[in-house]
């Protein structure tokens, strides 16, 4: 059955569509009896109002657009809890959306979204994109006057509220603890090479190096993507020299170079210890159980959430960067050495 419209309702009635849209919206502008009418008429009629054609006119949607560039890494799914709660207890819901890591389904998920459908919009910026420094969409977003909030992987070419984890301190301070282990060969292997994030822990561990007097070897730090052999690349790092430390940048990783590790007959922590980034279910659960970063997840998300709610209300207030520091849990897979 066709759904009835408004311009259908003022044909019927022989007034205009303003009449009818205020007496579906009982505006005390239109008469008592012809409101009454018109609205008994529309209910008989099953009529339903185009909730978009609304949201462009009063120019509100109370909804949220979250882009994120992986969902199978739990640290995003943390910060979506976290920044579906606060949306939630402010009225609002929220549109979630996934990159996949690529600049062209980020564009077009942007012009989508900039389309009037949401209030203002969190997002975690793909690798594709930090690489190639585009950042169209977002200015369009901005020129859009759509609020903004950049969160974990962000630019320094946008000027917009963020909230970052201090991921330079994360990559220094956890290379640290497998010194304080007595660990002397400390791998680095990333599946984000290319993100800010990434390089940003890459920097800390190569402080702690520097710190530490040790030299760099870039046969210790491994970049790899979805589309490598991680089994054949931890061969050739187990095979390089003895490593007695691994930092996986992800949970998935690391619990993928702990089954790795396990399975060449090493013992785990005895002969390598191994630390993750991301506290999530896994990494509690595999045996044993592992040493993880805690990047404050659903923190994270509700700080976002926050700020964009903020700015939506508040759009000519200073932006602001929210810094979050990270947390070391340690589990099974770290041990001192004798």
């Amino acid at each position: 059955m066709k759904k009835i419209t408004l311009k259908d309702i003022a044909l019927y009635f022989h007034v205009s569509i303003s009449t009818v849209s205020k007496a579906v919206n009982d505006s005390h502008e239109i008469s008592r009896e012809l409101k009454q009418r018109i609205q008994e008429y529309a209910k008989a009629n099953h009529y339903k109002p185009n909730k978009l054609a609304l949201n462009l006119l009063n120019r509100s949607t109370k909804t949220i657009g979250v882009i994120v560039p992986n969902i199978l890494n739990y640290f995003f799914v943390q910060v979506l809890y976290g920044i579906e709660k606060v949306a939630n207890e402010n009225g609002y819901n929220i549109i979630s959306c996934i990159s996949d890591e690529s600049y062209e389904k980020e564009s077009k998920t942007l012009e989508f979204l900039d389309s009037g459908t949401v209030d203002g919009l969190i997002i975690s910026l793909a690798e594709e994109t930090q690489v190639k420094e585009r950042m169209e969409g977002l200015r369009e977003i901005m020129e859009s006057q759509i609020p903004l909030v950049l969160f974990d992987r962000v630019s320094d070419l946008i000027d917009c509220d963020k909230v970052i984890v201090d991921d330079f301190e994360a990559g220094y301070k956890t290379t640290k603890y497998f010194f304080n282990l007595g660990c002397k060969n400390v791998a680095f292997v990333s599946p984000i090479g290319n993100s800010s994030v990434g390089k940003l822990r890459l920097a800390g561990y190569k402080k702690a190096l520097d710190e530490a007097g040790r030299p760099y070897d870039d046969r210790l730090v491994v970049n790899f993507t979805a589309k490598d052999d991680l089994d054949l690349i931890m061969s050739f790092l187990l095979n390089y020299k003895t490593i007695d430390g691994i930092l996986g940048l992800d949970e998935i990783t690391a619990v993928k170079i702990l089954h790795i590790v396990k399975s060449r007959g090493y013992n785990v922590p005895k002969d390598v210890s191994i630390v993750g980034f991301t506290n999530g279910q896994l990494s509690q659960y595999v045996t044993p159980s592992l040493t993880m970063v805690s990047q404050h997840g659903k923190f994270i998300g509700e700080k976002a959430a926050e700020l964009l709610i903020k700015r939506i209300q508040n759009p000519d207030i200073p932006f602001e960067t929210k810094v979050v520091k990270t947390s070391l849990l340690v589990r099974d897979s770290t041990k001192k050495l004798q």
